[in-house]
Protein backbone atom coordinates (compact mmCIF):
# COMPACT_ATOMS: atom_id res chain seq x y z
CA UNK A 1 0.00 0.00 0.00
CA UNK A 2 1.24 3.51 -0.78
CA UNK A 3 0.13 6.81 0.68
CA UNK A 4 1.99 8.88 -1.88
CA UNK A 5 1.03 12.55 -1.80
CA UNK A 6 1.77 14.30 -5.13
CA UNK A 7 2.90 17.70 -3.80
CA UNK A 8 5.14 18.27 -6.81
CA UNK A 9 8.41 18.16 -4.86
CA UNK A 10 10.72 15.22 -5.62
CA UNK A 11 11.28 12.75 -2.75
CA UNK A 12 15.03 13.37 -2.83
CA UNK A 13 16.74 16.78 -2.70
CA UNK A 14 20.52 16.48 -2.19
CA UNK A 15 21.03 20.22 -1.83
CA UNK A 16 18.30 22.88 -1.71
CA UNK A 17 16.98 25.59 0.58
CA UNK A 18 14.51 24.11 3.07
CA UNK A 19 11.70 26.20 4.52
CA UNK A 20 10.55 25.16 7.99
CA UNK A 21 7.41 26.80 9.37
CA UNK A 22 7.14 26.77 13.16
CA UNK A 23 3.77 27.80 14.63
CA UNK A 24 2.39 28.18 18.15
CA UNK A 25 -0.80 26.26 19.03
CA UNK A 26 -2.36 29.56 20.12
CA UNK A 27 -1.63 33.26 19.76
CA UNK A 28 1.48 34.29 21.63
CA UNK A 29 4.74 36.24 21.40
CA UNK A 30 7.53 35.80 18.86
CA UNK A 31 10.93 36.14 20.57
CA UNK A 32 13.27 36.39 17.57
CA UNK A 33 13.69 38.94 14.79
CA UNK A 34 13.82 38.57 11.03
CA UNK A 35 17.32 37.73 9.81
CA UNK A 36 18.39 36.21 13.14
CA UNK A 37 20.33 32.92 13.11
CA UNK A 38 18.85 30.27 15.41
CA UNK A 39 19.91 26.90 16.82
CA UNK A 40 17.68 23.77 17.10
CA UNK A 41 17.04 24.10 20.86
CA UNK A 42 16.48 27.87 20.76
CA UNK A 43 13.02 29.11 21.81
CA UNK A 44 11.64 31.28 18.99
CA UNK A 45 8.16 31.97 20.39
CA UNK A 46 6.03 31.31 23.44
CA UNK A 47 2.37 31.34 24.39
CA UNK A 48 0.26 30.92 27.50
CA UNK A 49 -2.20 28.07 26.99
CA UNK A 50 -5.39 28.03 29.08
CA UNK A 51 -6.03 24.82 30.97
CA UNK A 52 -9.19 22.73 30.76
CA UNK A 53 -11.73 23.98 33.35
CA UNK A 54 -12.02 21.77 36.43
CA UNK A 55 -15.52 21.12 37.79
CA UNK A 56 -15.78 20.21 41.48
CA UNK A 57 -18.95 18.62 42.88
CA UNK A 58 -18.86 20.67 46.06
CA UNK A 59 -22.29 19.59 47.28
CA UNK A 60 -21.22 15.95 47.28
CA UNK A 61 -17.77 16.71 48.75
CA UNK A 62 -19.29 18.54 51.71
CA UNK A 63 -22.52 16.48 51.94
CA UNK A 64 -24.65 19.61 51.75
CA UNK A 65 -27.57 20.74 49.59
CA UNK A 66 -26.63 22.50 46.32
CA UNK A 67 -28.41 25.66 47.50
CA UNK A 68 -25.91 25.94 50.39
CA UNK A 69 -22.79 25.71 48.23
CA UNK A 70 -22.41 29.46 47.68
CA UNK A 71 -22.65 30.11 51.43
CA UNK A 72 -20.00 27.42 52.08
CA UNK A 73 -17.45 28.99 49.72
CA UNK A 74 -14.36 30.47 51.36
CA UNK A 75 -13.45 32.40 48.20
CA UNK A 76 -15.78 34.30 45.88
CA UNK A 77 -16.19 33.98 42.12
CA UNK A 78 -13.29 35.75 40.41
CA UNK A 79 -10.86 35.09 43.27
CA UNK A 80 -7.50 33.36 42.78
CA UNK A 81 -6.91 30.11 44.65
CA UNK A 82 -3.85 27.89 44.96
CA UNK A 83 -3.78 24.11 44.79
CA UNK A 84 -4.39 22.61 48.23
CA UNK A 85 -6.01 25.72 49.70
CA UNK A 86 -9.45 25.46 51.29
CA UNK A 87 -12.13 26.04 48.67
CA UNK A 88 -15.20 25.65 50.91
CA UNK A 89 -16.34 24.51 54.39
CA UNK A 90 -19.62 22.94 55.37
CA UNK A 91 -19.45 24.68 58.74
CA UNK A 92 -17.25 27.40 60.17
CA UNK A 93 -16.49 25.24 63.19
CA UNK A 94 -15.33 21.61 62.85
CA UNK A 95 -17.09 21.16 59.51
CA UNK A 96 -15.97 19.31 56.41
CA UNK A 97 -13.57 21.06 54.07
CA UNK A 98 -12.91 20.77 50.34
CA UNK A 99 -9.47 21.67 48.98
CA UNK A 100 -8.83 23.10 45.55
CA UNK A 101 -7.44 20.41 43.20
CA UNK A 102 -5.57 22.99 41.06
CA UNK A 103 -4.24 26.53 41.15
CA UNK A 104 -6.44 28.91 39.22
CA UNK A 105 -9.42 31.25 39.33
CA UNK A 106 -12.94 30.47 40.52
CA UNK A 107 -15.16 31.25 37.54
CA UNK A 108 -18.61 29.90 38.46
CA UNK A 109 -20.73 28.54 41.31
CA UNK A 110 -23.95 26.71 40.41
CA UNK A 111 -26.44 26.60 43.30
CA UNK A 112 -28.78 24.29 41.40
CA UNK A 113 -26.26 21.47 40.84
CA UNK A 114 -23.73 22.22 43.58
CA UNK A 115 -20.87 22.40 41.06
CA UNK A 116 -17.95 24.89 41.27
CA UNK A 117 -15.85 25.60 38.16
CA UNK A 118 -12.17 26.51 38.44
CA UNK A 119 -10.12 27.75 35.48
CA UNK A 120 -6.53 26.49 35.96
CA UNK A 121 -3.58 28.84 35.59
CA UNK A 122 -2.34 28.94 31.99
CA UNK A 123 0.76 26.92 31.14
CA UNK A 124 3.70 28.33 29.21
CA UNK A 125 4.29 26.72 25.81
CA UNK A 126 7.76 27.29 24.35
CA UNK A 127 8.24 26.79 20.61
CA UNK A 128 11.73 25.64 19.64
CA UNK A 129 13.35 26.23 16.25
CA UNK A 130 14.16 22.46 15.93
CA UNK A 131 16.65 23.28 13.15
CA UNK A 132 19.71 25.46 12.64
CA UNK A 133 19.00 28.25 10.17
CA UNK A 134 18.01 31.82 9.44
CA UNK A 135 14.67 33.39 10.41
CA UNK A 136 13.36 34.65 7.07
CA UNK A 137 9.79 35.54 8.03
CA UNK A 138 7.91 36.49 11.17
CA UNK A 139 4.29 35.36 11.40
CA UNK A 140 2.85 37.94 13.84
CA UNK A 141 1.78 36.44 17.19
CA UNK A 142 2.03 32.97 15.66
CA UNK A 143 5.52 31.81 14.69
CA UNK A 144 8.38 31.99 12.23
CA UNK A 145 9.63 30.62 8.92
CA UNK A 146 13.22 29.38 9.04
CA UNK A 147 15.35 28.71 5.98
CA UNK A 148 18.49 26.62 5.79
CA UNK A 149 20.48 24.92 3.01
CA UNK A 150 19.77 21.24 3.45
CA UNK A 151 19.53 17.77 2.02
CA UNK A 152 15.92 16.61 2.18
CA UNK A 153 14.13 13.28 1.97
CA UNK A 154 10.33 13.10 1.70
CA UNK A 155 8.42 10.05 2.93
CA UNK A 156 4.98 8.78 1.99
CA UNK A 157 3.65 8.34 5.51
CA UNK A 158 4.63 9.60 8.94
CA UNK A 159 3.34 10.03 12.44
CA UNK A 160 4.60 12.22 15.27
CA UNK A 161 5.73 15.78 15.95
CA UNK A 162 8.75 17.70 14.67
CA UNK A 163 11.94 16.63 16.45
CA UNK A 164 15.65 17.24 16.03
CA UNK A 165 18.48 14.82 16.66
CA UNK A 166 21.62 13.24 15.26
CA UNK A 167 21.23 10.68 12.47
CA UNK A 168 22.40 7.19 13.40
CA UNK A 169 22.68 4.48 10.75
CA UNK A 170 21.83 1.05 12.23
CA UNK A 171 21.94 -1.11 9.09
CA UNK A 172 24.24 -1.47 6.09
CA UNK A 173 21.70 -2.46 3.46
CA UNK A 174 18.39 -0.84 2.40
CA UNK A 175 16.66 -4.25 2.61
CA UNK A 176 17.76 -4.87 6.22
CA UNK A 177 15.19 -4.22 9.00
CA UNK A 178 15.88 -2.70 12.40
CA UNK A 179 15.87 -5.46 15.02
CA UNK A 180 15.31 -4.64 18.71
CA UNK A 181 18.86 -5.63 19.69
CA UNK A 182 20.31 -2.99 17.33
CA UNK A 183 18.81 -0.22 19.49
CA UNK A 184 20.91 0.50 22.58
CA UNK A 185 21.49 3.32 25.03
CA UNK A 186 23.80 4.85 22.41
CA UNK A 187 20.69 5.61 20.35
CA UNK A 188 19.28 8.01 22.96
CA UNK A 189 18.14 11.33 21.46
CA UNK A 190 19.12 10.12 17.96
CA UNK A 191 17.16 9.68 14.72
CA UNK A 192 17.83 6.10 13.69
CA UNK A 193 17.93 4.94 10.06
CA UNK A 194 16.88 1.45 8.98
CA UNK A 195 16.19 -0.34 5.72
CA UNK A 196 13.15 -2.48 4.99
CA UNK A 197 11.20 -1.96 8.19
CA UNK A 198 10.78 -2.15 11.95
CA UNK A 199 8.44 -4.15 14.19
CA UNK A 200 6.45 -3.21 17.30
CA UNK A 201 9.06 -4.67 19.68
CA UNK A 202 11.81 -2.54 18.13
CA UNK A 203 9.61 0.58 18.26
CA UNK A 204 8.92 -0.04 21.94
CA UNK A 205 12.65 -0.45 22.52
CA UNK A 206 13.28 2.81 20.66
CA UNK A 207 10.76 4.65 22.85
CA UNK A 208 12.36 3.15 25.98
CA UNK A 209 15.82 4.28 24.89
CA UNK A 210 14.48 7.81 24.20
CA UNK A 211 15.05 7.67 20.44
CA UNK A 212 13.66 10.82 18.83
CA UNK A 213 12.95 9.53 15.34
CA UNK A 214 12.85 6.41 13.16
CA UNK A 215 13.29 6.37 9.37
CA UNK A 216 12.57 3.10 7.53
CA UNK A 217 11.37 2.01 4.11
CA UNK A 218 8.15 0.33 5.22
CA UNK A 219 6.24 -1.09 8.16
CA UNK A 220 3.61 -3.77 8.58
CA UNK A 221 0.30 -2.09 9.45
CA UNK A 222 -0.44 -4.63 12.21
CA UNK A 223 2.97 -3.99 13.82
CA UNK A 224 2.34 -0.24 13.86
CA UNK A 225 -1.12 -0.73 15.38
CA UNK A 226 0.39 -3.02 18.03
CA UNK A 227 2.89 -0.31 18.94
CA UNK A 228 0.22 2.41 19.07
CA UNK A 229 -2.12 0.22 21.11
CA UNK A 230 -4.91 0.21 18.52
CA UNK A 231 -6.84 -3.06 18.50
CA UNK A 232 -8.65 -2.23 15.22
CA UNK A 233 -8.08 -0.11 12.13
CA UNK A 234 -10.52 2.53 13.41
CA UNK A 235 -7.54 4.60 14.57
CA UNK A 236 -6.74 5.35 10.94
CA UNK A 237 -10.04 7.10 10.29
CA UNK A 238 -8.95 10.60 9.37
CA UNK A 239 -12.31 12.31 9.15
CA UNK A 240 -14.07 13.88 6.19
CA UNK A 241 -12.68 17.40 6.56
CA UNK A 242 -9.11 17.19 7.72
CA UNK A 243 -7.57 14.03 6.28
CA UNK A 244 -4.72 14.58 8.70
CA UNK A 245 -3.40 11.48 10.42
CA UNK A 246 -3.94 11.60 14.17
CA UNK A 247 -1.22 11.78 16.75
CA UNK A 248 -0.88 8.51 18.67
CA UNK A 249 -3.27 8.47 21.67
CA UNK A 250 -0.65 7.43 24.21
CA UNK A 251 -0.05 8.32 27.83
CA UNK A 252 2.71 9.26 28.32
CA UNK A 253 3.47 10.50 24.78
CA UNK A 254 5.58 8.21 22.59
CA UNK A 255 8.36 10.74 22.32
CA UNK A 256 9.44 9.61 18.86
CA UNK A 257 8.50 10.37 15.26
CA UNK A 258 8.20 7.77 12.50
CA UNK A 259 8.83 8.41 8.78
CA UNK A 260 8.11 5.72 6.16
CA UNK A 261 9.66 6.28 2.73
CA UNK A 262 7.91 3.57 0.66
CA UNK A 263 4.61 2.52 2.27
CA UNK A 264 2.97 -0.21 4.35
CA UNK A 265 4.12 -3.79 3.94
CA UNK A 266 7.67 -5.07 3.60
CA UNK A 267 9.57 -2.97 1.08
CA UNK A 268 13.27 -2.02 1.17
CA UNK A 269 14.07 1.66 1.24
CA UNK A 270 14.79 3.05 -2.22
CA UNK A 271 18.55 2.86 -2.75
CA UNK A 272 19.04 6.57 -3.65
CA UNK A 273 17.21 7.64 -0.47
CA UNK A 274 19.14 5.16 1.68
CA UNK A 275 22.47 6.24 0.25
CA UNK A 276 21.73 9.93 0.86
CA UNK A 277 20.72 9.30 4.47
CA UNK A 278 23.71 7.03 5.04
CA UNK A 279 26.08 9.67 3.66
CA UNK A 280 24.92 12.05 6.41
CA UNK A 281 25.34 9.57 9.28
CA UNK A 282 26.18 11.31 12.58
CA UNK A 283 24.92 14.67 11.33
CA UNK A 284 22.22 16.81 12.89
CA UNK A 285 18.76 16.54 11.32
CA UNK A 286 15.11 17.51 11.71
CA UNK A 287 12.36 14.91 11.28
CA UNK A 288 8.74 15.89 10.55
CA UNK A 289 6.02 13.24 10.77
CA UNK A 290 2.98 15.26 9.68
CA UNK A 291 0.91 13.66 6.89
CA UNK A 292 -2.07 15.32 5.21
CA UNK A 293 -3.92 13.93 2.19
CA UNK A 294 -5.89 17.07 1.36
CA UNK A 295 -4.94 20.69 0.83
CA UNK A 296 -2.74 21.89 2.28
CA UNK A 297 -1.12 18.54 1.50
CA UNK A 298 1.86 17.55 3.59
CA UNK A 299 4.43 14.77 3.31
CA UNK A 300 6.67 13.68 6.19
CA UNK A 301 10.19 14.97 5.73
CA UNK A 302 13.77 14.62 6.93
CA UNK A 303 15.82 17.84 6.76
CA UNK A 304 19.61 17.62 7.09
CA UNK A 305 21.13 21.13 7.34
CA UNK A 306 24.24 21.72 5.22
CA UNK A 307 26.99 24.26 5.62
CA UNK A 308 26.14 27.72 4.32
CA UNK A 309 29.27 27.38 2.18
CA UNK A 310 27.95 24.28 0.39
CA UNK A 311 28.20 24.77 -3.35
CA UNK A 312 25.29 24.20 -5.72
CA UNK A 313 22.46 24.85 -3.25
CA UNK A 314 19.20 25.42 -5.15
CA UNK A 315 17.02 28.29 -3.96
CA UNK A 316 13.79 26.71 -5.19
CA UNK A 317 13.20 22.92 -5.12
CA UNK A 318 13.37 21.50 -8.65
CA UNK A 319 10.24 20.24 -10.37
CA UNK A 320 11.68 17.22 -12.18
CA UNK A 321 10.05 16.12 -15.42
CA UNK A 322 9.67 12.55 -16.56
CA UNK A 323 12.11 12.15 -19.43
CA UNK A 324 13.96 9.38 -21.19
CA UNK A 325 16.85 8.17 -19.01
CA UNK A 326 15.39 9.43 -15.70
CA UNK A 327 15.64 7.19 -12.64
CA UNK A 328 12.17 6.67 -11.19
CA UNK A 329 10.47 4.89 -8.30
CA UNK A 330 7.33 2.92 -9.11
CA UNK A 331 4.15 3.69 -7.17
CA UNK A 332 1.68 1.09 -8.45
CA UNK A 333 0.67 -1.67 -6.02
CA UNK A 334 2.31 -4.45 -8.05
CA UNK A 335 5.75 -2.81 -8.17
CA UNK A 336 5.65 -0.40 -5.23
CA UNK A 337 9.09 0.89 -4.29
CA UNK A 338 11.00 -0.70 -7.18
CA UNK A 339 13.52 1.44 -9.04
CA UNK A 340 13.68 1.67 -12.81
CA UNK A 341 14.82 3.82 -15.72
CA UNK A 342 12.53 5.55 -18.18
CA UNK A 343 13.03 4.27 -21.72
CA UNK A 344 10.41 6.45 -23.42
CA UNK A 345 7.56 8.85 -22.68
CA UNK A 346 4.41 8.83 -24.80
CA UNK A 347 3.65 12.03 -26.69
CA UNK A 348 -0.06 11.14 -26.79
CA UNK A 349 -2.36 9.07 -24.54
CA UNK A 350 -2.04 5.30 -24.88
CA UNK A 351 -4.52 2.53 -24.19
CA UNK A 352 -3.12 0.45 -21.31
CA UNK A 353 -3.95 -3.12 -20.29
CA UNK A 354 -6.72 -1.72 -18.09
CA UNK A 355 -8.30 -0.27 -21.29
CA UNK A 356 -7.78 3.25 -19.93
CA UNK A 357 -6.27 5.81 -22.26
CA UNK A 358 -3.74 8.02 -20.47
CA UNK A 359 -0.24 9.48 -20.70
CA UNK A 360 2.18 6.56 -20.24
CA UNK A 361 5.87 5.78 -19.83
CA UNK A 362 7.98 2.74 -20.62
CA UNK A 363 10.16 1.80 -17.65
CA UNK A 364 12.96 -0.78 -17.54
CA UNK A 365 13.48 -2.42 -14.12
CA UNK A 366 16.91 -3.43 -12.81
CA UNK A 367 16.29 -7.05 -13.86
CA UNK A 368 15.55 -5.97 -17.44
CA UNK A 369 11.76 -6.23 -17.24
CA UNK A 370 10.04 -3.60 -19.40
CA UNK A 371 6.79 -2.12 -18.07
CA UNK A 372 4.25 0.28 -19.52
CA UNK A 373 2.77 2.43 -16.76
CA UNK A 374 0.69 5.61 -16.37
CA UNK A 375 2.79 8.69 -15.66
CA UNK A 376 1.08 9.01 -12.28
CA UNK A 377 2.56 5.64 -11.24
CA UNK A 378 6.17 6.82 -11.35
CA UNK A 379 8.09 9.34 -9.26
CA UNK A 380 11.34 10.88 -10.48
CA UNK A 381 14.35 10.32 -8.20
CA UNK A 382 17.10 11.63 -10.47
Amino acid sequence: MSLYVPTGAPPLLPSAVARIERRLPAAGEVLVRQGQRVEPEEVVAKAFLPGTPIIVNLARALSIAPALVERAMVREVGNKINQGEVLARSSRIAGRTCLSPVSGKIVAVDTETGYVTISPDPTTYELQATVRGLVMEIIPNTGVVIETPAAQVYGVFGIGAERSGVLQLLVTDPSEPIEPDKITAKSAYAIIIGGSGINAAALRRAAKEQVRGVIVGSIDEAELRAFLGWATVDGWRTGVGGWSFPHPPSDPPLGLTLVITEGFGSQPMATPLFELLASHDRQEALIEGGTRLRAPMQRPRVVIPLSSRTAGVQIEPPRPIIRSGATVRLLDSAHLGQIGQVRSVSAAPRRLASQVRTAAVDVALEDGTLLQLPRTDVEVLA
